[in-house]
């Protein structure tokens, strides 16, 4: 999951989902490649149903 579809699954603006996805709780990324950091959709998806659970009905 680029940081994009993070962007867009969290409802936040880009900055935002940069400061988030850089906080100590978010997911460490499973690969950094050239295009940027790639994290797994199952390690988003129970990081918003642990912290954003608000959110939970994006997810689908």
């Amino acid at each position: 999951m680029a940081s994009q579809e993070v962007q867009e699954m969290l409802g936040v603006s880009r900055t935002r989902a940069y400061q988030i996805t850089n906080s100590k709780t978010f997911p460490d990324p499973a690969a950094n490649l050239s295009v940027g950091r790639i994290r797994l959709a199952e390690d988003v998806e129970r990081w918003i149903r642990d912290h954003r659970p608000d959110l939970q009905d994006r997810e689908a």
